[in-house]
């Protein structure tokens, strides 16, 4: 039986690596599943992958017309949501002495912004009942070297979860916190680990993980199905460390 047949899922940044996955999962799992993306091409081709009658919008989720637009979209079509994935941002590794000015405002407009007013535009469109899931990372939490900005857009979402259990309790809305440790993803290459470096790159992170070895974008979606779904219908409020025991080494 499917676990979230008559669903209605949105999972922001869904084109690649883990919301992908995640959306995919969901997809399979009987969820009508919307997801964003800044690049229509590369949406498209996501969307195509996901299958099940995937939806996609095209937006940056630091624009606050386009979660107006994504919430008209499930209103509309759908009646509403019943579970919002947010997971879209950005990661630029560097000390803090040389992080710019226009990357401080990138990473929090998209990373911290981008999830605040996203949850803050469909919590009109969420059905009472229903999963709040942010995705953060292990390094909201564990010192990692040039981790600082990206560290403090994450830390933030943490907080903002921890509140909004609170507020909204009344309408029995869960709100709860995935933060991976490193995953084999095509964000790899975005940090500038080349083919030639990846697998010292890989044998390095997976000296520093108990599991021994990155975590897959699969595995995490897996834990991300467990939180949205009725499996977790009495976790509320927690940051689940996905990492293969990273937060503790």
């Amino acid at each position: 039986m499917q676990k979230l047949e008559g669903k209605v899922a949105i999972v922001t940044g869904g084109n690649s690596g883990i919301g992908k996955e995640t959306a995919k999962l969901l997809a399979s799992s009987g969820a009508q599943v919307i997801v964003t993306a800044r690049r229509q091409d590369v949406l498209d081709r996501a969307v195509a992958e996901i299958g099940h009658g995937a939806i996609g919008v095209c937006g940056d989720v630091a624009d606050i017309e386009h979660h107006v637009e994504v919430a008209a979209l499930v209103r509309d079509r759908f009646g509403g949501a019943d579970i919002y994935i947010a997971n879209a941002a950005v990661i630029d590794l560097k000390p803090s002495r040389m992080v710019t000015p226009d990357e401080f405002d990138s990473h929090f407009s998209i990373n911290t912004r981008g999830v605040f007013f996203g949850v803050q535009t469909i919590l009109p469109v969420l059905r009472d009942g229903g999963s709040i899931l942010l995705t953060s990372s292990l390094a909201a939490t564990k010192v990692l070297d040039n981790h600082t900005l990206y560290a403090g857009t994450k830390a933030a979402i943490s907080a903002f979860a921890r509140n909004w259990v609170r507020e909204l309790k009344d309408r029995k809305i869960r709100v709860n916190v995935i933060s991976p440790g490193p995953v084999d993803t095509e964000i790899l290459a975005k940090l500038g680990v080349s083919e030639d470096q990846r697998p010292a790159f890989l044998e390095g992170m997976a000296s520093m993980i108990p599991a021994g070895r990155l975590g897959q974008p699969e595995e995490i979606a897996q834990a991300a199905l467990f939180l949205v779904s009725g499996a977790g219908s009495f976790v509320n409020g927690i940051e689940l460390h996905v990492d293969g025991g990273m937060a503790v080494s």
